[in-house]
């Protein structure tokens, strides 16, 4: 059974840093792309960055581009995403995933069993 635990949001004041993690457990998580998605109030869920498995690919939605950074580190079975200069409408539940699609705009969407529970980033003005 794959649990996917997202771990690090928090409450930062705009300009400030966060790094969230994800840990992953009950695949092989080498062979497995990964991502971000986050869920504003009132919003529906949109992609933030994907990874692929081998790291070599790297995909970003333009408005968190230059400022936020996934990496992994497959020997935890972990995903990150660094959080700079972060701004009022970065506010949201972040949700990591297992087998993002890579482009922003797919309406592709993983199973339920594939998603992390979220952790919850605020940002003050």
């Amino acid at each position: 059974q794959v649990q996917v635990a997202e771990s690090g949001g928090g409450l930062v004041q705009a300009g400030g840093s966060l790094r969230l993690s994800c840990e992953v457990s009950g695949r092989t998580f080498n062979r497995d792309d990964m991502g971000w998605y986050r869920q504003a109030p009132g919003k529906k869920r949109e992609f933030v960055a994907a990874m692929s498995w081998s790291g070599s690919i790297i995909n970003y939605h333009g408005n968190v581009k230059g400022r936020f950074t996934i990496s992994r580190d497959n020997a935890k079975n972990t995903v990150y995403l660094q959080m700079n200069n972060l701004q009022p409408e970065d506010t949201g539940i972040y949700f990591c995933v297992v087998k993002p699609p890579h482009a922003p705009d797919s309406t592709y969407i993983p199973s339920e069993e594939l998603w992390g529970q979220g952790t919850t980033v605020t940002v003050s003005s």
